[in-house]
């Protein structure tokens, strides 16, 4: 918050030596000189009492602009949510909407598949993959968490390209995720969760968000191209598709309330 320091200077005017001995002298006299220095301070006393009366309106004022700032910090997002993973795709709230171009799109899905992060979460996926033998066709020891991790890596990269530059380029729709930013808790929840269904269009309307939806079948679907064929089957494909859904209405939450669990819990402007 911007604070405001005001330095008042007053002078005091000090009588001539004149009028001092002319005082010694007819001490029952009063200079005019003399009389109109002592009714200066009082005049420039009522002055300052005037000053400290416009000074009163600064805490009020301060108050209003305290008020503004925090309705602006609203719905405000950052590039990446608790520092590391990234938040490219969010939009806060109460900005005016500016769709994408093409390029801007494909710009943005680069920016989220190889961001550092991307590559560690692709890692910490192969890992728990190992452990729990989710695909135990993919072998085992060092060489099994290598093909985990690539396996995961290309998922995490082809979802991305689908869902936030392929698809909504050939349907026209945002990409984004819109910040509603105030509002009660069950109605922002389920706005966000909402979200995995319903888009922005490049035109601002609004429509069904076949780059979600669209783009994480397309992912699902392609995988079957590089997974083992015992991991080809119709279920399987399903289950991956549900697992990308899942992801993206979490995604949309965390999204929607980080500016709040920033602002209100982690103490940040």
């Amino acid at each position: 918050m911007t604070q405001f320091c005001v330095l008042a200077l007053l002078l005091s005017p000090c009588a001539p030596l004149r009028a001092q001995a002319l005082a010694a002298v007819l001490p029952f006299q009063e200079p005019p000189q003399a009389a109109q220095s002592q009714a200066s301070p009082a005049s420039q006393s009522g002055t300052s009492k005037d000053t400290g009366a416009n000074d009163h309106k600064s805490p009020a004022q301060s108050s209003d602009q305290q008020k503004k700032k925090e309705q602006d910090e609203k719905g405000q997002q950052t590039k990446r949510m608790l520092w590391v993973v990234p938040n490219f795709a969010a939009v806060s709230a109460g900005v005016q909407f500016k769709p994408l171009t093409t390029r801007q799109k494909y710009g943005l899905a680069v920016d989220d598949s190889f961001d550092y992060s991307s590559f560690t979460w692709a890692g910490i996926q192969a890992a728990q993959g190992l452990a729990l033998g989710s695909d135990p066709e993919l072998g085992t020891g060092i060489s099994g968490y290598g093909s985990y991790y690539w396996h995961n890596f290309v998922d995490g990269v082809s979802g991305t390209f689908f869902t936030e530059a392929i698809v909504p380029s050939l349907t026209h729709e945002d990409p984004r995720y819109f910040t509603m930013g105030e509002g009660g808790f069950f109605r922002r929840t389920t706005y966000a969760l909402s979200r995995t269904f319903l888009t922005k269009t490049d035109s601002g309307g609004t429509t069904f968000n076949w780059s979600e939806v669209g783009g994480n079948a397309l992912e699902a679907g392609l995988s079957n191209a590089y997974y083992p064929a015992q991991e080809r089957t119709f279920s399987t494909t399903m289950q991956n598709f549900g697992v990308q859904m899942e992801s993206a209405a979490l995604n949309n939450l965390a999204k929607e309330f980080w500016p709040d669990i920033r602002h209100k819990i982690l103490r940040r402007k």
